[in-house]
């Protein structure tokens, strides 16, 4: 199985099996629980026999457990936020931080990036992976950084004035805040934007439309997890159908989230990845919890490089009402088809003793007649499950430079 720059697939897999296995104690003992001998290994054929991997793995051997190198060949670590648990740690080789830096770099010229662009990098440094990611990938390329990282929305907008700044790198959460300032201030004909690319969080059509109206700029989404490189393994092309992934570094299966099988192209799926290359913490067969499907046909843009779609959510942002499976992308998608309706929402659960779980739907809306009436139809129907709708004012919901939270479940 060869990838879109000729790399044969089956010789990274082994590689990767044979790296692991030799320089990790927690992969030699992950394969043998599994009963598995690396050294058959063959390549993708044999990836449905072998064990899957996961964050709470990775949790358990905190903080250099599954590090496949001696940490004297370690150059660096990042580490998510541990909101949900132990901090989950990357470490990276100097080799791995180079090619971190040349996927970003592919990322921005997929988007139309170039050496002349100046790239405000509006993400969070330190521990997190944006910020250093999105700031090498740029000087790879050449394009000037300006590194404000997140927050301070008078300190963005004045750089984004004085330097005339033409790409923004954000959260989409964030790029809705500039946006809205943006608007506020009056500021769009001083500005020189033209792009911007926007990750670590879904962010639907709704959303999108909105910020490209009040900027006046094309965006892209950018695909990324801490555990792999962080933000830059993947972008939309200017087709703006589906995510280009760079095959030549990591493989994708796409597997039943229940049952772990995999399934076909066009069929939605968790993501699953193993890395061909990565020296420091390699992934194989790691559960994303990212849903998505693989596409069967090439882009029409003309690029090697295979697509996946973009994500509709993840297995653990669902929330169950009465039984019924409610993901934030459903009522996302749904919101982007009914005129008035902002992009900023909310997922309230509550039990209630004589109704049992009741579903309440906070959106910003304009004051139109029967809005409300027309959203709780086509929530009922797209969500198998009756709402209740709040409407509220355009930026009454609370806007953040991070990642928006958007179920919130109130039941004991």
């Amino acid at each position: 199985m060869a990838t879109a720059t000729g790399v044969d697939a089956d010789v990274g897999i082994r590689w990767s099996v044979a790296h692991a296995t030799a320089g990790s104690r927690w992969w030699r003992e992950h394969f043998e629980r599994a009963g598995v001998d690396p050294r058959s290994v063959t390549g993708t054929t044999d990836l449905p026999r072998l064990p899957f991997s996961t964050k709470d793995d990775l949790r358990s051997s905190y903080p250099l457990g599954w590090a496949a190198v001696p940490p004297s060949q370690l150059v660096r670590i990042h580490a998510s936020s541990g909101t949900t648990g132990k901090r989950t740690v990357c470490a990276y080789t100097a080799r791995d931080v180079d090619d971190w830096a040349d996927q970003f770099e592919r990322c921005f010229r997929t988007a139309g990036v170039t050496g002349e662009d100046r790239v405000q990098v509006m993400v969070g440094y330190g521990l997190w992976t944006a910020g250093a990611g999105f700031q090498s990938g740029a000087e790879r390329l050449g394009a000037m950084v300006v590194p404000t990282g997140p927050g301070n929305l008078d300190l963005q907008l004045e750089l984004m004035l004085d330097m005339q700044t033409t790409v923004l790198c954000a959260t989409s959460s964030f790029a809705l805040m500039i946006a809205e300032a943006v608007e506020a201030h009056g500021l769009r004909g001083s500005l020189a934007l033209r792009t911007g690319i926007f990750g670590s969080e879904r962010w639907g059509p709704k959303m999108r439309e909105r910020i490209e109206t009040l900027l006046g700029i094309d965006t892209f989404d950018i695909y990324g997890l801490t555990e792999l490189y962080g933000p830059g393994v993947g972008i939309e092309c200017g087709a703006h159908d589906g995510i280009h992934y760079w095959s030549d570094y990591y493989v994708i299966e796409i597997v039943d989230p229940e049952s772990g099988e995999q399934l076909p192209p066009g069929t939605r799926g968790e993501i699953v990845i193993t890395t061909l290359r990565k020296e420091g913490m390699p992934l194989i067969r790691y559960r994303t919890r990212d849903l998505s499907h693989v596409y069967a046909d090439p882009c029409d843009c003309g690029s090697p490089y295979p697509r996946i779609a973009h994500l509709v959510g993840r297995t653990d942002d669902m929330v169950k009402v009465r039984g019924v499976a409610v993901f934030p992308a459903q009522v996302d998608t749904i919101l982007h088809r009914v005129e008035g309706v902002g992009p900023e929402y909310q997922l309230h659960v509550r039990q209630d003793l004589e109704h049992g779980d009741v579903l309440t739907v906070v959106v910003e809306a304009d004051p139109l007649p029967h809005l409300r009436e027309t959203l709780e139809h086509h929530l009922r129907e797209g969500l198998s499950v009756r709402p209740e709708v709040e409407l509220v004012p355009h930026g009454t919901l609370p806007r953040t430079e991070r990642k928006a939270t958007r179920v919130f479940d109130h039941r004991e």
